[in-house]
């Protein structure tokens, strides 16, 4: 049933003022006669047609539970909101819903979203890496320009391996063209290395028989005979006095890689 308007309501007391029957006036205005009626009671009572204040649908948390679940997911940023709604019992004596958890998180400013994906460091290395950073802030251009940055990257070959997106309509995930297909061992890729400094370009060296399966990724000898060797070495030797910088992945570390660079006279940054 619809709500009446205040100018219906005005026309309904009108026609209960003149004597008109409830049930013929909730027919004209197309509501049930019990809405005339309450409408005509309430009149009598206040002297208006308003709607009296309404108290709103009780809240089934109480200020203090709403505390403790902020408090929870802000230290446990990673604790899902299921696993919090099972745990807290509300006003009405049953587990409150996840909507409701989310909602409560919401109104304080903590929001669902993915989370970015980094590199796990340890105590030690985050210490390291601010070391590092005291240790040459002040550097010149002049101290820089002598540093060959490296580092390699995995591309995919079948698919884009990146966050992507697709425009659907509802229900229609599932349809052929909204699929994004890729291999299931992850299809066919490349490992690319490069190098950047102030003044120096080296590679991009693109590594050979890299694939999926145990012992086919890039290994201290592949390093070594496809990289080291065949590219660094001789462009360490053409350019004199360069430092080289890499991470410290494993091959990177090997004690057949370090040996290789200090046999050849490359200094490393470390």
């Amino acid at each position: 049933m619809p709500r009446l308007s205040a100018i219906d309501r005005g026309r309904a007391i009108g026609q209960l003022q003149a004597g008109n029957r409830p049930a013929a006036i909730a027919n004209v205005m197309g509501v049930a006669t019990s809405t005339i009626c309450r409408l005509w009671t309430r009149f009598q009572a206040s002297g208006s047609t308003r709607d009296g204040a309404r108290s709103g649908r009780p809240r089934v948390t109480t200020a203090r539970q709403d505390r403790v679940i902020y408090r929870q997911h802000l230290h446990q940023p990673f604790l899902p909101a299921t696993e919090t709604s099972r745990n807290t019992v509300g006003t009405h004596g049953a587990p409150i819903s996840g909507t409701t958890t989310r909602r409560r998180l919401s109104a304080n400013h903590l929001y669902c979203r993915r989370p970015a994906r980094r590199t796990l460091l340890t105590a030690q290395h985050r210490q390291q890496r601010l070391q590092c950073g005291h240790e040459h802030l002040n550097w010149n251009q002049r101290q820089w320009r002598d540093i060959l940055f490296t580092d390699e990257s995995r591309y995919c070959i079948s698919h884009a391996d990146g966050r992507i997106r697709v425009w659907r309509r509802h229900n229609q995930r599932y349809a052929a063209n909204n699929i994004l297909q890729h291999k299931a061992w992850g299809g066919p890729s490349v490992m690319i290395l490069g190098g950047i400094g102030l003044n120096h370009l080296v590679g991009p060296v693109v590594f050979q028989g890299i694939g999926p399966g145990r012992g086919n990724g890039v290994n201290a000898q592949r390093y070594i005979n496809q990289v080291l060797g065949p590219t660094v070495v001789p462009y360490f030797q053409l350019h004199g006095n360069l430092t080289f910088q890499q991470d410290n992945a494993r091959p990177h570390t090997a004690r057949a890689t370090t040996a290789f660079l200090q046999q050849n006279n490359i200094r490393v940054m470390p």
